[in-house]
């Protein structure tokens, strides 16, 4: 017999989430391009929050997280009953696996999509299914195909993450309505750097009785380090997604904080449109270098290189000048590198880099 009392089954199976790399040995000055971060850090409003918050670290934080829930409501046009907040999505994601999948069920999502909800699946105890994608696009024809029987969780990310690619909110209804078995989680992460008048998803899962939105305080509003999410949907979803919510899971700076980011439309306005000025930039840059990117509606840009060895050497290349970016085999494309798009110096460096470490390999495949 063992000496230890062995987990569930499955739970050894699951890969450890590897996280964008921070730093590089040896240097103190890299630049982190790695993790999707706002470069703009958080607003000068969720700043102030917090440093008022810390005054009062010693009280229990609310359990109902009404003030935050108040104000995303407020800000988006949503109702505060049908709002959760978790300690990232991350956590209302495993709350969702936690509440509807399990042994004998499936969660499906896409094969470039979030490794969290492989994880989350596998943590329940369900099985986890990737359905291919279209061009690095959700296929929502092959995610119908995909759905059985035992199918209880549909996760998209929309845009999605690492491609930074989406499809249509008419879509995604044309599926949740024809995996009615099935809860569609709308995972809109990124949906604020989207142009126009996308809503995540929030209309859908106002309307539709198995569609739940979820949304973070980790990317544009640059609150990755207090970790806060929330998701909504329908009443009862998130009656059950409540019950087995730890009572204390935000503490009271994050909700004072992400209260006072949420509120900053300004700060967000401007961190959107230097993104999207940004991002176009880089993209058209990395293009005219040979590197070639999908239309990316999030804050970041993905890569394409000729093969993975190419992709490794150019991500070499980049480390050596500092630059840390993300290498994306885990996600089923060892020949990209996912690369956040940073204020205007970094994005020149980074085009720069890879500029020249494409001259370079073009010259030396002319030998």
């Amino acid at each position: 017999m063992s000496d230890t009392v062995p987990p569930q089954p499955g739970i050894m199976q699951i890969a450890l989430y590897e996280a964008g790399t921070s730093h590089l040995a040896g240097r103190t000055d890299a630049l982190k391009l790695s993790s999707n971060e706002n470069p703009f850090g958080p607003s000068q409003k969720a700043r102030d929050a917090v440093a008022r918050a810390v005054h009062q670290m010693h009280r229990y934080p609310p359990t109902d997280h009404a003030a935050l829930r108040q104000a995303i409501a407020e800000v988006h046009g949503l109702d505060p009953d049908r709002i959760i907040c978790g300690v990232g999505s991350d956590e209302i994601i495993h709350f969702l696996c936690q509440a509807y999948a399990g042994p004998g069920t499936e969660v499906l999502f896409t094969e470039h999509g979030f490794l969290m909800y492989r994880i989350s699946a596998m943590a329940a105890g369900a099985a986890p299914v990737a359905v291919r994608e279209r061009e690095r696009t959700t296929d929502i024809d092959a995610l119908i195909a995909g759905a059985t029987p035992a199918t209880r969780l549909i996760f998209v990310a929309n845009p999605n993450n690492p491609t930074g690619t989406m499809v249509a909110l008419d879509e995604l209804e044309r599926l949740a309505r024809a995996v009615p078995q099935a809860i569609l989680v709308i995972d809109a992460a990124y949906s604020e750097y989207v142009s126009g008048d996308y809503d995540g998803g929030a209309e859908l899962a106002a309307r539709l009785p198995n569609v739940v939105m979820t949304r973070t305080f980790s990317k544009i509003y640059g609150l990755g380090g207090l970790r806060v999410g929330w998701a909504y949907g329908p009443r009862a979803i998130i009656d059950v997604l409540n019950r087995i919510r730890g009572p204390f899971n935000l503490s009271g700076p994050a909700l004072d904080g992400a209260e006072a980011a949420v509120r900053d439309r300004a700060h967000v306005d401007h961190s959107r449109a230097e993104n999207a000025r940004l991002r176009g930039w880089l993209a058209a840059a990395l293009a005219e270098r040979g590197v070639p990117s999908d239309t990316s509606c999030a804050n970041f840009v993905l890569a394409r290189f000729a093969d993975a060895a190419t992709a490794e050497a150019c991500d070499a290349a980049l480390r050596d000048a500092g630059i840390i970016v993300r290498r994306v085999a885990g996600y089923g494309l060892p020949h990209c590198l996912r690369i956040t798009i940073g204020d205007e110096a970094s994005c020149r460096r980074v085009a720069h880099v890879i500029g020249q470490f494409m001259a370079e390999r073009a010259r030396g495949a002319a030998l």
